[in-house]
């Protein structure tokens, strides 16, 4: 009895040891996470979207997206009244809800319901990168329902990863614009096609029907790049995603191509920069993270080769 009394106290000194170091560390780091963004409404915004007879049945109160989010760790003893969903892409985390710890991986979500308790961080060794909304409203139950497990979204031919994300993009880019009435009421409407592409995951794959020659194995591992844009994958990967060898499927995709899998893949990655450039106002570290290029200087050399002008240069670039 003496010894578990003395277990338990050792793994609670432990804890507390771990919860203070990272609340240190998070004071050493003035700036965040390097690449973050994220809004949070004020509360007479919010007040106004409770009344609304549209928002009020499901609204954002709180969005962003953390990379390779090194000691993030959050603890709710007292609970909040939002629900709070984090969709992992990339790196692992964990969850603690109603005394079960849950670990979370690349490529899944989880939902916390309003009200209770909770608490949740990266992996020390394999920091997440992570999309997260805090949401509400009459509907967020139900949208929710179930979803306090960590769940799958794994990448196939048709899993849409991409469009998912432009629909988070959409929604950020909507309310940093300001929270007029009609910019939340147009978020919420959008919310509830992003939460339907993760709820509704099975529907919101089979609504996109590809074209007869799309399933041949190059286009199927230029769909599997552009759904993992924002991380690090190699041939091998790309290979056994397909079915072939590394060396047979790099000789398909260079003849089909014209290109190996790795320029193809930053050509794509560039492609992705240019639009966020193009159309919001994030920064260059955050556009390298969205990217999956956590060098700044090497996504600017690499922007060069493949534009033939710096980033800045191309975003004065007059186009149109």
């Amino acid at each position: 009895m003496v010894f578990l009394r003395f277990t338990i106290q050792k793994g609670r000194i432990f804890i507390a040891e771990r919860i203070q170091r990272v609340m240190e560390d998070r004071k050493k780091r003035k700036d965040g996470f390097k690449g973050e963004r994220g809004l949070v409404l004020p509360g007479t915004v919010v007040s106004e979207l409770e009344k609304d007879p549209l928002a009020s049945t499901l609204h954002i109160t709180d969005i962003g997206y953390y990379p390779h989010a090194e000691d993030h760790y959050i603890d709710r003893p007292v609970a909040i009244p939002q629900y709070v969903f984090i969709y992992c892409i990339e790196g692992k985390g964990w969850f603690r809800f109603e005394n079960e710890t849950h670990e979370v991986h690349g490529n899944q979500y989880f939902i916390l319901p309003a009200g209770k308790p909770h608490s949740y961080g990266s992996d020390e060794n394999d920091p997440w990168t992570i999309y997260w909304i805090h949401f509400k409203g009459k509907l967020a139950g139900q949208y929710a329902a179930g979803l306090n497990r960590p769940t799958d979204i794994k990448p196939t031919v048709n899993s849409r990863i991409s469009n998912r994300i432009d629909l988070f993009e959409e929604i950020y880019n909507i309310l940093e614009m300001g929270y007029s009435k009609e910019n939340m009421i147009y978020a919420s409407s959008v919310f509830y096609h992003f939460l339907g592409s993760v709820r509704y995951l099975q529907q919101y794959r089979s609504a996109f029907k590809r074209d007869k020659g799309d399933d041949d194995i190059v286009t199927a591992a230029i769909h599997y790049m552009k759904e993992n844009i924002e991380k690090k994958i190699n041939l091998q990967e790309l290979s056994e995603h397909t079915g072939y060898s590394p060396s047979h499927f790099s000789l398909l995709f260079s003849k089909q191509t014209g290109y190996t899998p790795a320029r193809y893949f930053n050509q794509l990655k560039i492609q992705k920069a240019c639009q966020l450039l193009d159309f919001t106002e994030m920064k260059i570290n955050q556009i390298c993270h969205k990217i999956g290029i956590e060098d700044c200087y090497y996504f600017s050399r690499l922007f060069k080769n493949i534009m033939g002008m710096s980033p800045r240069e191309y975003k004065k670039l007059k186009k149109g």
